[in-house]
Parts: structure tokens; C-alpha cells; sequence
């Protein structure tokens, strides 16, 4: 495929654009352990049906669910979360620094939620969060890994990430799988890092979204997603000014029609 035929494939994508307006950050990862198949039960149950969450790798490279650089946070495990094999990290409690309600939730593969959420027809954000130092290899093996997990899926994952690196690498090894640009600044040159990484959306924090922002991404041929989302007032201004897509902790609150309208 030449470049230009990528870059029609990608505007082609996004004009189609198969994904829900709200997007529930790291599951319902307010009312239940962030980044835990619980975690997208609860949002599930609340009609989400896209889930946001966070992909890195284990010592022995398997893909698992975690936002963190460190395992202390939100695991009863200690230092860094690829420094484990997936054997003793399958082992820890991801669910008992939340609550003693969800005390021995264990932390998801990769696997495990793409069988869960292709069984419930859920959409994915899979961000890519490599470990310092593992930026190419953990966006690689991410993106193989979704490709295989979803393939033939009728929508397939969206994948993104804050590092440029793993994008790229992400893009080399399966460049089919749809690419969303993740960023809490934006540079003056981020149409131009898009189109480099063959993204289909902007996805940024969303104090840095406006009308000229929106708008400019919209000229390009990009979608727009912000995060995250969590005040009535915001998700209704960012609404009026055209945002395709918004990522919110506040999973009870924007169950509500009114809190992001879908028109």
C-alpha cells in the first residue's frame, strides 16, 4: 500500500468512524478497580458500550491491563509492572486498594477483556502505556496482539498512545488497525504528527480542545476525542461544538442523555 492509499484508507475510516460518543475511562474505573474486567461489568450495567483502558507488557511480554509505571498504586505488588513475569503478576489483588467490596480482583490479560468484550459487543480504546524503555517494543507487540485478538471483529480496536514511539511502531507492524493521536499538549506541528502516524482521530485532554481545534482536526479528515470528562457544563459545551467522542470517570453521571448530548 502506497502512502497515498493509507491516506484514504484512514480518511475513509474515519469518515465511517464505527464508534460510541461516550467512552468510560479505564472501565468504570471510579466505581470499581480501574483497568479490571469488574471495571467494565460496572459500566457495562450503567449502558456503556466502548471502554477506555491502559495495555503494557510483563517481563515475559504478555499484554495486561495497568496504568501505572509501578504496580504499588493500584496491586498489592511492589516496583516496576514489567519487571514481573505474568505468572506472579497474575497473582496480586488489583481490586482491594479500592474497596474491600472488589478485595481480590486480579489484574486482566489483553486477551482476557477482547474475549469479554467481543462477546458483549463492546467497542475498546486500547492505550498503549509502555514502561520507560520499552516504547517500540510494547507498541508493537500491542498492535499484534490486538490484531490477532479482534480479528475479523466488525469494529475493531482503537489504539492510542502519549508516546510517539510506540505509535510508530504500532503503525509498522499493523498499520490496518485504526490509530488515535493521545497528547496533554498540543504542538504546533500535531496535524502534521497525525498524519505521520496514519491517525484516524486527536484524542487530547480536553482543556485543550476548542472550536479552532476541533475544527482544524475536523478539515483534516480527523475525529475528536477528549478526556476526561467528568463536568455536565464541559461535556455539554464540547458537545455543541462538535466533539465526536468523550472518555469520562463520571460513568453514573453521564449515564444521563442530558450530560453529553448524542445529536
Amino acid at each position: 500500500m502506497t502512502p497515498t492509499d493509507r491516506t484514504s484508507a484512514t480518511a475513509a475510516f474515519a469518515r465511517a468512524w464505527p464508534y460510541p460518543r461516550l467512552v468510560a475511562h479505564r472501565g468504570a474505573g471510579k466505581l470499581a478497580p480501574e483497568n479490571t474486567l469488574t471495571a467494565m461489568r460496572v459500566g457495562h450495567a450503567h449502558g456503556y458500550r466502548m471502554f477506555e483502558f491502559d495495555v503494557k507488557l510483563a517481563a515475559d511480554n504478555l499484554s495486561f491491563l495497568l496504568h501505572d509505571e509501578t504496580l504499588e498504586r493500584t496491586t498489592t505488588g511492589h516496583g516496576r509492572a514489567d519487571a514481573l513475569p505474568w505468572r506472579e503478576l497474575s497473582r496480586l489483588d488489583a481490586g482491594g486498594w479500592h474497596s474491600a467490596k472488589y478485595a481480590g480482583e486480579p489484574l486482566p490479560t489483553l486477551a482476557g477483556i477482547a474475549r469479554w468484550a467481543r462477546a458483549h459487543g463492546v467497542a475498546c480504546n486500547v492505550e498503549i502505556k509502555p514502561t520507560e524503555g520499552r516504547e517500540r517494543e510494547t507498541g508493537a507487540a500491542v498492535a499484534l496482539d490486538a490484531s490477532s485478538l479482534w480479528r475479523d471483529a466488525e469494529v475493531p480496536p482503537l489504539l492510542s498512545s502519549f508516546s510517539e514511539a510506540a505509535l510508530a511502531a504500532a503503525q509498522e507492524t499493523v498499520p490496518a488497525l485504526p490509530r488515535a493521536y493521545l497528547c496533554d499538549r498540543l504542538q504546533r506541528d500535531w496535524l502534521e504528527r497525525c498524519a505521520a502516524l496514519g491517525c484516524v482521530a486527536l484524542d487530547a485532554k480536553h482543556t485543550l480542545l476548542d472550536a479552532g481545534v476541533i475544527g482544524a482536526a475536523h478539515a483534516a479528515g480527523l475525529k475528536v476525542a477528549a478526556w476526561t470528562v467528568n463536568e455536565p457544563a464541559r461535556a455539554r459545551e464540547l458537545a455543541t461544538l462538535g466533539l465526536d467522542m468523550l472518555i469520562t470517570d463520571a460513568v453514573d453521571l453521564a449515564a444521563d442523555p442530558s450530560f453529553f448530548p448524542r445529536a
